[in-house]
């Protein structure tokens, strides 16, 4: 029998909270899309005077990032990245369109081997996004590392 884990509501908000603190600390306007092992959303935060297409960018990379098991990021990562061009996945971004999402800012959440998760973050540079990304995976961490109450 396969054992799943899975995240929920209470598990998404203290990551949307480390991702918003570590975006207001960069002075960047981000929404922040928290999904589960399955890429559907159990949370969004589009902070206030962030885009409007920010919204369905952060669920595409988290869908992407769940769905595929690795940081959007690593798709086209040279030389090796395989959504560049000459590359076994290159054009697969069309296969989902408006779904998959092939640039940084899409990062798994990893428990025990096993994906439970993703976070997207959408509205900053590669860099920042970097940045909010690792904040919410640091408090992801934090929170599975805690001790049992």
């Amino acid at each position: 029998m396969h054992r799943i884990h899975r995240i929920d509501l209470d598990d998404a908000l203290p990551l949307l909270a480390a991702g918003r603190a570590k975006a207001e600390e960069l002075g960047v306007k981000q929404t922040l899309c928290v999904c589960d092992e399955s890429a559907n959303v159990i949370a969004l935060h589009r902070i206030p005077g962030a885009r409007l297409t920010g919204v369905d960018i952060a669920i595409a990379k988290a869908y992407t990032a769940a769905g595929h098991e690795r940081a959007t990021h690593l798709f086209n990562e040279p030389p090796n990245g395989p959504a560049l061009p000459g590359n076994e996945a290159f054009g697969i971004s069309h296969m989902l369109p408006g779904k998959f999402a092939v640039f940084v800012g899409g990062f798994p959440l990893v428990h025990d081997g096993q994906i439970v998760g993703a976070v997207g973050i959408s509205g900053g540079n590669g860099e920042q996004d970097k940045a909010v990304g690792a904040a919410m995976l640091a408090e992801f961490e934090a929170l599975v590392s805690a001790p049992a109450q």
